[in-house]
């Protein structure tokens, strides 16, 4: 990567804040400031993170739940171990058949939230990162359903292209509410938003399909 891009990154503010707060990642602040807006994680809640590493978001989860909640991070990558026994992570790829099955056997019950901050390896093509990315969010979105509990609630990362209407208005036919989020976070220059779903109108019963 360019000296330039690095020297640019380490200088950028959320960076230098989440080194200073021992986050793993700058973006750990989107969900918390997404969340301090909207109050879709709570105290004792069980929460799904697919796309987890390098963990920043479980950090700011086992806040957002406490000692009494639980956080289930899944990632192609090892993510570094919690000490905490309310958190457990996984290596497995939620794109895949039967990830299903290992995430609901490794959660007490049904997920009240189900978050996703994946990205795909960026191309420089448009069109293509796009794509991709709206595929992610859908695979993501197959897992909510299959995962959480009636009136659960779903953060996902999109990309703004033309596309993501048609995502939209799919998770509008499966949730109550649908709001898009620019978290403070997000670099503004950044394509990058976040979709947030509320009240999940009904589950599916997805093992058999694993």
């Amino acid at each position: 990567m360019p000296e330039a891009w690095i020297r640019a990154r380490k200088n950028e503010y959320y960076y230098k804040k989440a080194k200073e707060e021992n986050y793993r990642s700058r973006s750990t602040y989107k969900l918390i400031q997404a969340n301090d807006k909207y109050g879709f994680i709570k105290l004792r809640d069980i929460v799904v993170d697919l796309g987890a590493a390098p963990g920043g978001w479980i950090q700011a989860a086992r806040k957002m739940t406490g000692k009494h909640g639980y956080v289930l991070g899944v990632d192609l990558k090892p993510i570094d171990p919690f000490t905490q026994e309310y958190i457990r992570t996984i290596i497995a790829d939620f794109t895949e058949p039967g990830t299903v099955e290992q995430i609901l056997s490794f959660i007490p019950r049904k997920a009240d939230v189900v978050v996703c901050d994946a990205a795909p390896n960026v191309t420089g093509v448009w069109e293509v990162d796009h794509a991709r990315q709206i595929d992610l969010a859908t695979q993501a979105l197959e897992i909510a359903q299959c995962i959480l509990r009636p009136n659960g609630s779903f953060f996902v990362k999109v990309f703004e292209g033309e596309l993501l209407n048609d995502y939209i208005q799919t998770v509008k036919t499966l949730f109550e509410t649908v709001k898009m989020v620019k978290p403070q976070a997000s670099r503004q220059k950044s394509s990058e938003m976040y979709l947030l779903a509320l009240g999940l109108k009904a589950t599916r019963e997805c093992e058999e399909e694993s």
